[in-house]
């Protein structure tokens, strides 16, 4: 199976211009759940789209807008980029309808999953969302969970991670592609990264079955790795801290892992979080 079913660029636009960078709908993907797009918007333009047998996840990375999903004009957006803070982040149900109109730049990342529960739409804000410090040494980074299992959607679940140039995240590797509750959920996962530096880079290596084989898979600004099956890891370039939104969805709304065991000794040698952590506030 080729690196195309795991890897898939951005669209190169000038920063000035307006467009979808990511468009990958779910028959695209080549997989049951996700469907997912980052689009730009100028200062001035309308986004207007509206979810079907499906709920959504609409999660500003940069810049400023207003949005309304039925409860008036709201402002949204705080951080200049996703180095600068929290998300705002806005969670659509079934049938609804949202408008966004940008005030500066404004970059969206949306994702889309297949249901027919019924939930209550919600902004989610930066003081919101809730974040902590994981592993330890050089396998550091810091978690924003922004939908987690405990929020009311039916799928979706959505977190920010953050690893500082040079370390590990994702470690030890794990899996998630069982259905064997409470031990381990069958879950897509999306990845997708954004960078500082033009030049910067990190490497997520994926193995473990058939289906992924043992491949390495260098990553760059704007790109996104998809996750069917098998054990995964990421490492960041040296120098180059490394942001990567996840989105999940599968067979339970659960975050349950199985940890490649020859690896998990690694925590035992965790005496401290890298000092550079964290590495956003609210």
């Amino acid at each position: 199976m080729s690196d195309d079913r795991f890897l898939v660029h951005s669209i190169n636009i000038p920063p000035d211009k307006s467009g979808e960078l990511l468009e990958l709908p779910c028959e695209k993907a080549q997989w049951q759940w996700m469907s997912f797009y980052v689009r730009r918007l100028q200062p001035g333009d309308v986004f207007k789209t509206r979810t079907a047998d499906e709920e959504a996840a609409f999660v500003i990375l940069g810049g400023t807008c207003t949005a309304d999903w039925g409860k008036g004009p709201q402002r949204i957006g705080k951080r200049k980029n996703v180095f600068d803070g929290f998300p705002y982040t806005l969670y659509l149900s079934a049938h609804q309808a949202v408008w966004f109109t940008a005030e500066s730049v404004c970059e969206i990342a949306e994702c889309r999953v297949a249901t027919k529960a019924k939930h209550e739409s919600k902004l989610i804000e930066p003081k919101d969302v809730s974040t902590n410090l994981r592993g330890g040494g050089n396998a550091s980074r810091q978690i924003v969970d922004v939908i987690s299992p405990a929020f009311p959607a039916d799928k979706l679940m959505v977190i920010e991670v953050y690893t500082p140039g040079g370390n590990w995240s994702s470690f030890p590797p794990h899996k998630h592609d069982v259905h064997n509750p409470p031990t381990e959920a069958d879950l897509d996962e999306i990845y997708y990264f954004r960078f500082q530096k033009h030049e910067s880079f990190a490497f997520q290596h994926l193995y473990g079955n058939d289906e992924v084989g043992s491949r390495t898979l260098k990553t760059r600004d704007g790109d996104a790795v998809l996750v069917r099956s098998g054990y995964h890891t990421v490492v960041a370039g040296p120098g180059y801290d490394t942001y990567y939104l996840n989105f999940l969805a599968g067979s339970a709304r659960s975050l349950a892992a199985t940890e490649d065991a020859q690896h998990s000794w690694i925590r035992s040698t965790w005496k401290a979080t890298d000092p550079r952590l964290p590495r956003v506030r609210g």
